[in-house]
């Protein structure tokens, strides 16, 4: 039975970003990925770096975007240098637009929700913001600008995390699924993967939507509850665009309630994006390019005449809250890192760090308890108590 300090069930950024760092701390890491590591969540993904918030509930998710976004440049140092390859990062600023009757009032107050939460943004006016970026559609009502945010191509980012991960020593194998948890004197003690049984001092589940498809163990008298109770993880669908332009260059991350536009090096246009509850099925729609190219020719409308040079899906890894799962079960040796939805790629650094920092000292210096696999059971424990108080005669 192979034998490793560490497992690692996931190949994506998340999986991949936690194995650079323990393989850095020379730990025997292996990496296991259902296909070929990397061709989920993160592979879909656009490579905006926002740590502000998008909804009223994921506010609680801004501490850890910023530590994230703080810690990228380091972060993309290292894998750089370890792997010899390029993540195209840039820090180039975003423009958030607003249309409609109530921009400014709209904008206004989502600048001042941004001091407040210490994220840095700027009220400008359309006249403004077209000298950064002349393509911005004349619907504009008012402008958001946010110098901090930054964009990485999550594609190269990713060939590259894995680079600098195998260099570092640790081992990445390709279309091994991991089918069930081992259990031994009632801690995690690794996996079954391709009936084989992998054995490992620590188990990190970092699988994304798929957390599901892990049994649980196949040893007798087991005792511990199934791993989808601490990682109540759901596919999200987003459909994406690669749009190309001979006539048109976009500068800037062009971003409004309805879609956004993100900028590559190569003059690729990243489009999206769809939030959709279609189980498993990855698929490009209809209705689907419909809406994006809508929002992204209300963004610039003179990317009217642009080529669509490629269509893809991805499935987000959802949570019943929409904050992430980082950290330790109440089961030894079993940890999650999953359900990081739409803020993967910007999450990544910030995931590794803790993750490394509990496995090797056993304590984190970021306080991640509101993101711990616990608070899944707890709360049903604490709806489940209330059910029997609220039974007559109990």
């Amino acid at each position: 039975m192979s034998a490793y300090d560490v497992i690692i069930v996931g190949g994506g950024l998340i999986g991949s970003s936690i194995a650079f760092e323990l393989a850095s701390e020379n730990l025997r890491v292996v990496v296991l990925d259902r296909q070929e590591p990397g061709r989920e969540a993160s592979w879909a993904a656009a490579g905006m770096l926002s740590p502000g918030p998008d909804s009223p509930e994921s506010s609680a998710l801004v501490p850890l975007g910023k530590e994230s976004l703080r810690l990228y440049p380091e972060f993309v140092a290292a894998i750089e240098h370890a792997s010899g390859k390029s993540t195209d990062f840039n820090c180039n600023g975003a423009l958030e637009v607003f249309h409609g009757p109530e921009a400014e009032s709209t904008r206004n107050k989502m600048v001042a929700d941004f001091h407040h939460l210490g994220l840095a943004a700027a009220a400008m006016s359309p006249n403004e913001a077209r000298k950064l970026e002349p393509s911005l559609g004349p619907q504009a009502g008012a402008i958001a600008w946010l110098p901090d945010e930054a964009t990485v191509d999550p594609r190269l980012l990713l060939e590259a995390v894995l680079a600098a991960a195998t260099h570092r020593g640790a081992e990445i194998r390709a279309k091994c699924a991991a089918d069930a948890l081992l259990y031994e004197s009632g801690a995690c003690a690794g996996v079954i993967a391709g009936g084989r049984k992998i054995a490992a001092n620590q188990v990190v589940i970092a699988a994304g939507s798929f957390c599901g498809t892990i049994a649980d163990a196949v040893q007798e008298q087991n005792p511990h509850p199934q791993l989808r109770q601490y990682a109540p993880v759901h596919p999200v669908r987003g459909q994406m665009l690669a749009l190309r332009s001979v006539s048109v260059q976009i500068k800037k991350v062009l971003r409004s309630r309805h879609g956004y536009l993100v900028p590559r090096r190569d003059g690729r246009i990243i489009a999206g994006s769809t939030l959709e509850d279609a189980g498993f099925v990855k698929q490009v729609t209809p209705e689907g390019v419909r809406q994006i190219l809508d929002a992204a020719l209300e963004l610039a409308p003179t990317l009217a005449d642009a080529t669509i040079v490629e269509e893809w899906s991805g499935l987000r890894p959802g949570t019943p809250d929409l904050l992430p799962i980082i950290g330790p079960t109440d089961i030894a040796g079993l940890w999650l890192a999953t359900g990081h939805y739409r803020n993967g790629i910007l999450l990544a650094p910030a995931t590794a760090r803790i993750m490394r920092d509990w496995i090797v000292s056993g304590k984190s210096n970021f306080n991640a308890e509101s993101f711990s696999p616990l608070r899944f059971t707890a709360a049903k424990s604490r709806a489940h108590a209330q059910a029997i108080r609220s039974v007559p005669g109990t």
